[in-house]
């Protein structure tokens, strides 16, 4: 294990996740026809970069080594999953309705204090969660001002309602 070191810098981000896709136009159709992502280049049909607001890209989507492949077996290492923020719980209950209509079950759907998510598979199986923070000044404490994050059932009919 490695000597601690000074933390980064508290604006590093993640900027953007890159998957391996068995079918290109089924990624995008999930990604965008379903969870609302622009399409802002593809190359051909062996990838796509798809983004929110205009940036570059957020999701890029390739079939360079995956191409009609089967998703990862369970059990083995790789991306449990990627996490999308939203910025408003009015927008995580628009994505869950998408999500809705467009018949893509969930797995689970949590209220962790800090946040508010819904888990559900794109169509590779890979693990997605949308979800939204809570403003830090409602995330709960203990007595000491330690984090005291938890799971518990997000009431789903009471955010579709948002």
């Amino acid at each position: 294990m490695s000597t601690p070191v000074t933390p980064i810098g508290p604006n590093v981000r993640i900027g953007h996740v890159h998957l391996k896709v068995a079918n290109l136009e089924r990624a995008i159709a999930f990604y965008s026809g379903v969870l609302g992502f622009e399409l802002t280049v593809k190359y051909g049909d062996s990838a796509a970069f798809l983004s929110a607001g205009g940036y570059h890209h957020h999701i890029g989507l390739n079939t360079w080594e995956s191409l009609n492949g089967p998703p990862a077996p369970m059990g083995t290492t790789g991306l449990y999953h990627t996490a999308i923020l939203y910025p408003t719980r009015a927008e995580l209950a628009d994505a869950l309705r998408r999500v809705v209509k467009a018949g893509v079950g969930l797995e689970g759907a949590s209220d962790h204090g800090v946040s508010e998510a819904i888990y559900l598979r794109d169509p590779d199986g890979n693990g997605v969660e949308l979800y939204w923070d809570r403003p830090r000044e409602q995330w709960p404490l203990d007595a000491q001002g330690n984090l005291t994050m938890f799971t518990r059932p997000l009431d789903l009919h009471a955010l579709i309602k948002e």
